[in-house]
């Protein structure tokens, strides 16, 4: 009789995987803050929901440490980091700024813009990995900032909602600008973005 494979994949993970993983539970935890916190207002999930992230980006620094110091990298674990780092420095921090008072159309459109550059940056560095390499096992330096770097973003928004400014208090207020409306805090997410997808920016990998 054959044994189950539900779990054949799982046995395949090496211990960096499961940090890996650990980074998307913590961004997944994220998004479900925000929403918990537009559900019931309580500013307390909101700041559970940021506190996830520097965690993610702990959990997404030791992934790679142990997967060097164990030297087992290999394509599954560079997916899956990448898949992850969509997550919890993407898409969280997107929903995180929306849950703060970020709603407006030109809102959604800059943090929809932002995502789609960390999603882009991050194909990008999956594809040119080895070139960037020159020959080596290292990438010696990023194109563009890496994605955990909107970790700087989400700081930011704590401590606007640590000191109450979120919602109709949010820092520089709002525009209205055409048919929509802009909160100029919006643009911190437009940068970021923005320097993700650069190609002139060449930041050295330690």
């Amino acid at each position: 009789m054959q044994r189950p494979r539900h779990f054949s994949m799982l046995r395949d993970f090496q211990l960096a995987d499961w940090f890996t993983l650990g980074n998307a539970f913590c961004g997944t935890g994220a998004v479900f803050a925000a929403m918990r916190f537009l559900q019931d207002g309580v500013v307390r999930d909101l700041m559970i929901g940021m506190a996830l992230i520097p965690l993610a980006f702990i959990f997404d620094a030791l992934d790679g440490r142990i997967a060097r110091w164990r030297k087992v990298a290999s394509t599954l674990g560079r997916e899956l980091d990448s898949l992850a780092d969509v997550i919890s420095f993407g898409v969280a921090p997107a929903a995180l700024g929306y849950a703060c008072g970020l709603q407006g159309g030109w809102d959604w459109v800059i943090l929809s813009y932002f995502v789609g550059c960390g999603v882009s940056r991050l194909a990008r560095y999956n594809v040119t990995a080895e070139t960037l390499a020159d020959g080596g096992d290292k990438v010696k330096y990023f194109e563009g900032t890496p994605i955990p770097t909107s970790l700087v973003i989400v700081i930011v928004l704590a401590i606007a909602a640590y000191g109450g400014h979120i919602g109709e208090g949010l820092w520089l207020g709002v525009w209205s600008l055409g048919p929509w409306q802009l909160h100029p805090l919006t643009l911190l997410y437009a940068l970021s973005g923005s320097m993700m997808i650069s190609k002139t920016l060449r930041i050295p990998k330690l």
